[in-house]
C-alpha cells in the first residue's frame, strides 16, 4: 500500500551535490528543502525517517525555509565581493530594492513572471534593471550551492528586461584632434597632462590611473605595473585578475613621467603618482575632483561632455585606427572576457609594444 508520505512529497538525490532534499508543492508553487548529504543519509528510506522526523505536519515544517532577508544575511558572509565599488554596488540594489520587496517572501517565490512584471514597474534604466536581476541570480546560485533548493536551471534566466539588449547611449570616444584641443586646455599643468596621457596610452580605467605610485614604474625595464585600484579614496584590488598586468612603457610617455616626477613634491617610491596637495600626499587627486576638471576643460575646448572613462573607449578606437590585430587589443585592453575584445589569440611582446607606442605618438605628437 502507497504511504501517505510519497502522496504529500517526494525525497529526490541530487547527484552533482550528492544530498538528498524533499519537493512538495504548495498553493501552486514547487518547493524543496534539504535534507541532508548521502553521508548522514546513506539510502533513500532514511533520508525520508529523517523527513518524517520533524514530526507534525511534515509540509507545514518544511514549509518554514529561510527567508529572502535571511539568505541575504547569509550571503554578505560567504559570497559578497570584497572589491569596495563592487560591494557598494551590490548593498545599494539590495537595501534600496530587493529587500523591501521580497525581504519577507522565500526564495522559491522569486519566479520569472513576478519578478518580470516587478522589474517592468521600476523607474529605473534597464541597465538598472540588469544589475537587480543579475543580483537575484546570484542569491539563487548561492541557495543552489547550499542545498537549500534543487533545480537544474536559475528561473532569473527565464526573466527578460524590455531594451536591455540595445545599447542606451554609444560610448563616448574621441579623435586625436580633440584629445590635443582637451590637452591645451591644461596649458602648463604637468600634473593632468601626465595624467591624460596616461589614461589615453594604456585605456587605463581612472580608478586605475589613480592609485598608481612611482614604484609601479620599472624604469630600466621599461614597463609600468597595474597592481590596485582606488574608488571613493578607499585602496583595494583591480577590478578582475586579468586587470592586474605588466604593461609596456613607450620612450616618449616614459620621459614625460619621469619630468613630472621631477616636478612633484611628492616623489618617493612610496608615494602616489598624482597625490593630492590637498591631502598632504597621503592620498591621490579623487575621482570628483578630476572628472570636474576634465568636464570643465572639454566644455572651454568646445568638445563636449567629456568623462574619465571616455579615455579607455577611445584607447580602443584609436588602437583599431593603427590596424593593431584583435587578439592585441585584448591582451592591452586587459579584458577578462573574450567577448569584450573578440579576442582572437595571444599577442607577442613586441606587437604590444608597437601598438602601445603608435598610441602615444597619436597622444603626444598632434597631427599636423
Amino acid at each position: 500500500m502507497k504511504r501517505a508520505r510519497y502522496q504529500r512529497g517526494s525525497v529526490v538525490f541530487n547527484r552533482r551535490s550528492r544530498t538528498w532534499h524533499y519537493l512538495w508543492t504548495d498553493e501552486g508553487h514547487r518547493r524543496s528543502k534539504l535534507i541532508g548529504s548521502i553521508r548522514d543519509y546513506p539510502t533513500k528510506s532514511s533520508a525520508w525517517d529523517a523527513v518524517e522526523s520533524a514530526g507534525g505536519d511534515t509540509t507545514d515544517q518544511l514549509n518554514s525555509t529561510a527567508s529572502v532577508a535571511t539568505l541575504i544575511s547569509q550571503y554578505r558572509i560567504e559570497k559578497m565581493p570584497q572589491r569596495f565599488s563592487t560591494k557598494r554596488g551590490y548593498e545599494a540594489w539590495l537595501k534600496n530594492y530587493i529587500e523591501p520587496r521580497w525581504g519577507n517572501s522565500q526564495l522559491t517565490d522569486l519566479q520569472p513572471r513576478p519578478v518580470e512584471l516587478w522589474l517592468r514597474d521600476l523607474t529605473l534604466s534597464p541597465k538598472s534593471k540588469v544589475h537587480i536581476r543579475g543580483l537575484l541570480r546570484m542569491l539563487w546560485d548561492y541557495a543552489m550551492w547550499r542545498g537549500d533548493v534543487l533545480t537544474e536551471r536559475n528561473p532569473m534566466e527565464l526573466v527578460r528586461i524590455k531594451g536591455a539588449s540595445k545599447r542606451m547611449r554609444k560610448p563616448p570616444s574621441l579623435t586625436v584632434e580633440q584629445f590635443h584641443l582637451l590637452l591645451q586646455q591644461f596649458g602648463e599643468d604637468r600634473c593632468f597632462r601626465t595624467l591624460l596621457l596616461i589614461a589615453i596610452s594604456f585605456g587605463l580605467r581612472v580608478s586605475e590611473v589613480l592609485a598608481l605610485k612611482w614604484q609601479d614604474v620599472d624604469w630600466l625595464g621599461k614597463r609600468l605595473r597595474i597592481v590596485r585600484g582606488i574608488v571613493r579614496q578607499i585602496v583595494g584590488d583591480v577590478k578582475s585578475e586579468r586587470s592586474a598586468a605588466e604593461m609596456v612603457v613607450a620612450d616618449d610617455l616614459l620621459a614625460a613621467l619621469a619630468q613630472w616626477r621631477q616636478e612633484s613634491q611628492f616623489s618617493d617610491a612610496q608615494d602616489w603618482v598624482f597625490a593630492s596637495p590637498v591631502k598632504l600626499g597621503r592620498l591621490p587627486l579623487s575621482y570628483t575632483f578630476v572628472s570636474r576638471e576634465i568636464s570643465k576643460a572639454a566644455q572651454n575646448a568646445g568638445i563636449g561632455h567629456v568623462t574619465p572613462h571616455c579615455f579607455r573607449h577611445t584607447y580602443r578606437t584609436w588602437l583599431d585606427s593603427i590596424g593593431t590585430p584583435i587578439g592585441v587589443q585584448q591582451k592591452l585592453m586587459r579584458h577578462a572576457d573574450i567577448r569584450t575584445t573578440m579576442n582572437y589569440g595571444d599577442a607577442v611582446t613586441d606587437d604590444m609594444r608597437q601598438a602601445h607606442e603608435g598610441v602615444v605618438r597619436l597622444a603626444m605628437h598632434p597631427l599636423n
